[in-house]
């Protein structure tokens, strides 16, 4: 999450965009910009699993058998005119990977309130037109954080139902599929080409490494530092 906030600084200064996929070495939860940290700590399946606040908004998210990406577009990249845009390219290039190999998905197109207190705190419990799903369930949600016309977006892909969370099956729950690397790296190829961003795997500049070091140190070791302060990066 440092990387993330580091790499949005550098787009709000006019840095070419990044596009990353990555996943979590063990399960955890990651909070949206707006949720109570005691909304965690109070539910007694949660509290046991490390958590990290999001910059980007929406529910939680319990990263485990999933797939996370980010990616950060500047000002001046076409798609931040229109966040929408945002959603709708890099969702279609998923559903353009996973439909030729048997996974029947669409975009949902459709909005849902919460569905109750407890189930509300997950991001896969709401519902959006611009999720993914297989039917009714949904697979991937995607959440944003614009600053100074820059956007961060955040998104998780769900590979298989989680003992934290068995209610939401994946992609390979719903689908005969195991291609793991396989999968991630038509991913990244796809949604790269949408984004106009190079698709070679590189390693990150010396001051996007400090500079997250320096978040990871002062803000994401605690949940709180959203809490009680003036949004003002619009």
């Amino acid at each position: 999450m440092a990387v993330d906030e580091a790499l949005l600084e550098a787009a709000v200064a006019g840095a070419a965009p990044v596009l990353r996929w990555y996943q979590w070495d063990t399960a955890t939860l990651s909070l949206g910009y707006f949720q109570k940290a005691d909304e965690w700590s109070a539910n007694p399946v949660w509290s046991t699993l490390p958590a990290v606040r999001r910059l980007s908004g929406g529910g939680a998210i319990l990263h485990h058998h999933e797939l996370t990406y980010s990616c950060v577009l500047p000002a001046t990249h076409p798609l931040t005119h229109d966040p929408y845009q945002i959603y709708l390219a890099l969702h279609n290039a998923v559903i353009g990977v996973l439909r030729p190999l048997g996974f029947d998905v669409r975009l949902r197109a459709t909005r849902f309130g919460k569905e109750g207190p407890a189930e509300a705190f997950l991001c896969f419990s709401r519902g959006d037109e611009m999720d993914v799903v297989i039917g009714t369930d949904k697979v991937l949600g995607s959440a944003q954080r614009r600053r100074r016309g820059a956007v961060l977006q955040h998104g998780s892909l769900v590979l298989k139902k989680s003992e934290f969370a068995p209610q939401f099956p994946g992609l390979f729950d719903l689908a005969q599929m195991t291609d793991e690397l396989g999968l991630l790296k038509s991913l990244a190829l796809e949604t790269a080409k949408v984004l106009g961003v190079p698709a070679d795997k590189t390693a990150f500049e010396p001051p996007i490494v400090a500079r997250a070091q320096q978040l990871h140190d002062e803000k994401y070791t605690t949940l709180n530092w959203s809490r009680g302060n003036p949004l003002n990066d619009s």
